[in-house]
C-alpha cells in the first residue's frame, strides 16, 4: 500500500474543497462568521486536508464512567454534571473552521455539542466575570481565554465532529470548541471551566503563547506574549 492509499482511506481525510456556508444544506447550523472571509486561512497558516493530532502530554486515560465537568468561579451557582447528564443538556451543531497555532487549518468542521452560553445560563455568570479558565484530564492542563469569546455564538462543548463521536485522540469524549481563537484555547479532554475577574495564563500561556490567540489579529496571528498586543 502506497502513502496515498493511507491518506486517502483515511475517514476524516478531505478530499473535496471546503464548503461555503451558503452551500450548506442543513438549516439548523450555526455558521461561524470566519467562514464567510472570501479567504479563510489566516497569514502565515496553510490549509490541512487531514485532521493532526498535536498535545502536550499524549491522549489521558478518561473513564467515561467517572467522568465529570465542573462550573465555578464567579457564578451564582457551582455546577456538576456526569457525562450522560451533561448530554441531555440542549445541544447545537457548529459549521467552522478550525486553525493550529502551529500554522495548519483544517476547513470545514460540523461539531455538535451543548452551547458554550446555555452552561453560562444555567451556571448565572456574575457580571464582574470578564475571563475564563478551561481545565482538561490532561494532567492538570489548563487555558486561558476572554469571556467574550467564551460567549460567542459559534463556541460549544463538542462531543461529536461530522455526526461522529469525537475519537480520545482528538479530544473525546468532550472538548471546548472556540472556532474564532487558535485551536490551543479549544481545550481537549474538557473537565470544567472556571469564571474569573482577572486574566490568568494557561498551561501554554506560561510557555509563551499569547493571552488570547486571534488568528487574525497581529499581521501573523496572536500566537506568543512577546509580539505585544496581549
Amino acid at each position: 500500500m502506497s502513502f496515498l492509499d493511507g491518506i486517502f482511506r483515511d475517514p476524516k481525510y478531505q478530499k473535496e474543497e471546503p464548503r461555503r456556508p451558503e452551500e450548506l444544506a442543513e438549516g439548523d447550523l450555526i455558521i461561524s462568521p470566519d467562514t464567510r472571509r472570501a479567504n479563510r486561512v489566516p497569514p502565515g497558516q496553510t490549509r490541512t486536508r487531514k485532521w493532526p493530532v498535536l498535545d502536550a502530554h499524549g491522549t489521558p486515560e478518561v473513564d467515561l464512567s467517572t467522568w465529570t465537568f465542573e462550573v465555578g468561579g464567579l457564578v451564582e451557582q457551582t455546577l456538576k454534571w456526569s457525562l450522560d447528564e451533561f448530554m441531555q443538556l440542549p445541544s447545537v451543531k457548529v459549521y467552522a473552521d478550525f486553525h493550529c497555532v502551529t500554522r495548519w487549518s483544517r476547513l470545514d468542521n460540523v461539531w455538535g455539542g451543548v452551547p458554550t452560553r446555555e452552561v453560562a445560563r444555567l451556571a448565572g455568570v456574575r457580571p464582574e466575570a470578564k475571563f475564563v479558565v478551561a481545565s482538561a484530564y490532561d494532567y492538570g492542563w489548563t487555558t486561558n481565554l476572554p469571556i467574550e469569546y467564551f460567549l460567542a455564538e459559534d463556541a460549544l462543548f463538542a462531543w461529536s465532529h461530522e455526526g461522529e463521536p469525537i475519537p480520545p485522540e482528538h479530544g473525546g469524549p468532550v472538548r471546548l470548541i472556540v472556532p474564532q481563537l487558535y485551536a490551543w484555547k479549544s481545550a481537549k479532554w474538557i473537565k470544567g471551566v472556571s469564571f474569573l475577574e482577572s486574566d490568568h495564563a494557561g498551561f501554554w500561556e506560561e510557555g509563551g503563547y499569547h493571552m488570547r490567540g486571534n488568528p487574525w489579529t497581529g499581521g501573523d496571528g496572536e500566537r506568543f506574549r512577546w509580539q505585544g498586543n496581549e
